[in-house]
């Protein structure tokens, strides 16, 4: 027997043939035994040795294709991991939103407290023929149904906002992993994936920070919607509740807000922009930038095409309709009107707690003939003379107010002049010191010596200093004359004028001293307006108002104007004294350019350095009061009473009384007969020219007896 090689094994062999048999030989490599390393090590270089050239080219090829099969291996090696790993992962992620999702909703109210908010209330504003003036309230808009609204309209928020709203379940999972891989791709937060069911969650309940806690908030409440509501209930309370910019919350406060028309009316091209302005209601805004919201409304118009919502023919009508330039805010000096009922509202009514309808006193023609008047004068006039504001208020005999004009351009400055901004009256505060003059015994034709006066260091002076001598009060004051005024106030007593015109509408604190002959006490063009209301009418104070009814969008009176004339606060002999007196003023005084064919009265007004111009001025129609003037009080460029503000009232009481029949004055008598009846008044025993005052005198149609003489010496006087 053979001694054995300590260092050499003797490989195992199956079946016959040489070892290097490939048939019959099965060979176990080194690689294949279960050696430690170290001996691995070492037995190499020996079997190396004892293998054959054969050997080795067949343990190379081995080893060649053991490599390839490596390679197999280790991809789907990969392939399993990767996939058994994004599995954990997956679960792992599942129980950390599921955790979230309990974390955050715990904090949440229990589910069966959630209640949809009402909707803040409307406040819809119409003139007197039920014509809309304006929409007021939180949302701007009235409630519109959702098959009230143009088709267009919901068809195109749902293509480019949430083209699957009717088929998922509050989470669109499909726009929300869109919306993630766009979001990852571009680095940055572009996109929410939230569908218009979340978009309503988090506008009816959330706040608009992008923080996870809301966003599992924002889902959680989808989900209740989605169980609780139909999609066209949820779409239907969206569309009612979603901005779309400059101030416009619901697709018809939207639609009247750029297009002056209701939601029913909306074309497809203007129902694409109004989807198109959800994205960026203030960037987007047609008031802002037309041209972007034109090219948002066209991808709008292109989402709808490819969802078939609309035809080819439909598409090119749509995408050639020319741009919309909205205005950059509400325009139209009706918009001074409705910000006034707003003010009023809760004084008649309280809070406003559900939709309402304030039918008001507003005319909307003769508004237009109001804002008309004033813008044309301050284009036409306005460098010229320096005076870059307007404002002029009408008011019938009943003391509602028709018209209302509180500045040059609502769209640039919602301050309301007319009611608002107190100015110096000058002269047009005259009447009621003339008046108080009469009521202490004095008459039209008293006479009185117009020159130069000082009283202490004051000097008034008449306008261009020019003086008349001896003239009668009736002249004194259709022209003007500064030094008679004083004097007069100097005779009755500056506490008298103060009472004088505070009976008769003046509301403003007023000083009484004697310059306040010339009108230097602030008042608004508002209750100027009104304290002349009394001479139109014969001598009512009728309460001013705005509002004639407030009903529930259902037609439940909220409140009802009760129309009386109000306290009798000048005797009718002094109405008509005045009455007389101020109609100088028109047919050959400081208003001449006023004149227009009916019987009317008033005075001019105009402070120091023409910082203010007035006329008010009134028929058995209407009393109308037009300042123009400087916000700033800087002065203009000389104009008076009788240029820019009797060329407005022209403009303005033409237009309104074309087509009336024409009406007299209260009292309005002529000089043959004037005389008559002081003499008739001088003759009464015991008859005091005072200031009394009767108590208030019911009239069923106040405006039928501001059309005739008024009171028994009126009545003798005219055979009545």
């Amino acid at each position: 027997m053979a001694s054995r090689n300590r260092n050499t094994r003797i490989e195992p062999t199956f079946g016959g043939g040489s070892r290097d048999d490939d048939a019959s030989v099965f060979f176990v490599g080194e690689d294949d035994r279960v050696v430690p390393a170290a001996r691995k090590g070492k037995a190499a270089p020996t079997r190396k040795k004892a293998a054959s050239g054969s050997t080795r080219r067949r343990a190379s090829g081995n080893r060649s294709r053991s490599g390839k099969h490596k390679k197999r291996r280790g991809f789907f090696g990969l392939l399993r991991g990767g996939v058994y790993w994004t599995m954990v992962m997956g679960i792992w992620g599942g129980i950390a939103a599921a955790g979230l999702v309990a974390f955050y909703g715990a904090q949440m109210p229990a589910a069966t407290t959630w209640a949809i908010p009402d909707r803040p209330p409307n406040v819809r504003i119409v003139a007197v023929n039920g014509q809309l003036v304006a929409n007021r309230g939180m949302t701007g808009g009235e409630a519109v149904g959702l098959h009230e609204m143009s088709p267009f309209i919901p068809q195109a928020v749902m293509a480019i906002e949430d083209r699957r709203f009717h088929s998922h379940f509050g989470v669109d999972p499909i726009g929300l992993a869109r919306a993630v891989v766009t979001n990852i791709a571009g680095a940055r937060f572009s996109q929410g994936g939230s569908t218009l069911t979340q978009q309503l969650a988090k506008n009816l309940f959330l706040k608009p920070e992008r923080t996870i806690e809301r966003k599992v908030q924002e889902v959680l409440l989808a989900l209740w919607l989605e169980q609780k509501y139909t999609k066209d209930q949820i779409l239907e309370m969206y569309l009612n509740r979603v901005y779309f910019g400059s101030g416009a919350y619901g697709v018809e406060a939207a639609s009247r807000r750029y297009f002056g028309k209701s939601a029913r009316d909306v074309s497809l091209s203007e129902a694409a922009l109004l989807a198109g302005l959800l994205k960026a209601p203030s960037r987007l805004s047609p008031a802002r930038d037309p041209q972007a919201a034109e090219q948002r409304a066209q991808l709008v118009l292109a989402a709808m095409r490819d969802q078939d919502m609309i035809g080819d023919s439909q598409l090119a009508t749509a995408m050639s309709t020319p741009a919309v330039r909205a205005t950059a805010y509400w325009t139209g000096s009706e918009h001074y009107f409705a910000d006034r009922i707003m003010e009023e509202l809760p004084q008649l009514i309280g809070e406003v707690r559900q939709d309402i309808v304030v039918e008001t006193t507003v005319d909307l023609v003769l508004q237009t003939y109001a804002e008309g008047s004033i813008r044309r004068l301050i284009d036409e006039e306005g460098k010229k003379h320096n005076v870059s504001q307007g404002a002029l208020v009408s008011i019938d005999a009943s003391g509602a107010v028709r018209a209302m004009v509180g500045g040059y351009d609502y769209a640039t400055s919602q301050f309301d002049r007319a009611s608002e901004a107190r100015r110096q009256p000058g002269s047009a505060f005259k009447p009621f010191v003339f008046m108080a003059a009469l009521e202490k015994g004095l008459f039209p034709d008293t006479v009185r010596n117009d020159a130069p006066i000082r009283i202490g260091k004051w000097a008034p002076r008449n306008y261009n200093e020019k003086y008349y001598g001896q003239v009668s009060l009736s002249t004194a004051l259709s022209k003007s004359l500064n030094s008679v005024a004083v004097q007069l106030a100097q005779e009755v007593g500056a506490s008298a004028i103060v009472e004088a015109a505070w009976r008769m509408g003046i509301e403003s604190d007023l000083t009484p001293n004697l310059s306040i002959a010339l009108g230097t006490s602030e008042v608004t063009p508002l209750e100027l307006t009104a304290a002349y209301v009394p001479f139109a009418n014969g001598g009512f104070r009728p309460d001013i108002h705005f509002v004639k009814r407030i009903t529930t969008a259902g037609g439940e009176v909220l409140y009802q104007h009760r129309s009386t004339s109000g306290p009798r606060v000048v005797r009718p002999e002094i109405v008509g004294m005045m009455n007389a007196m101020m109609a100088e003023t028109v047919s050959q005084g400081t208003a001449r350019r006023a004149a227009f064919g009916w019987p009317a009265a008033g005075k001019t007004g105009t402070t120091q350095n023409s910082r203010d111009a007035w006329f008010v001025g009134y028929t058995a129609n209407l009393t109308t009061g037009v300042w123009f003037g400087n916000d700033d009080g800087t002065a203009t460029k000389n104009i008076t009473g009788g240029s820019l503000p009797a060329a407005a009232w022209n403009d303005f009481m033409a237009a309104a009384h074309e087509g009336v029949p024409v009406a007299n004055l209260p009292g309005n008598w002529n000089g043959r007969v004037l005389s008559q009846v002081e003499d008739i008044l001088r003759a009464q025993p015991g008859t005091e020219h005072t200031a009394s005052i009767d108590a208030p005198t019911p009239q069923a149609d106040i405006g039928a007896q501001a059309q005739k003489p008024v009171g028994s010496i009126m009545d003798i006087i005219l055979g009545n």
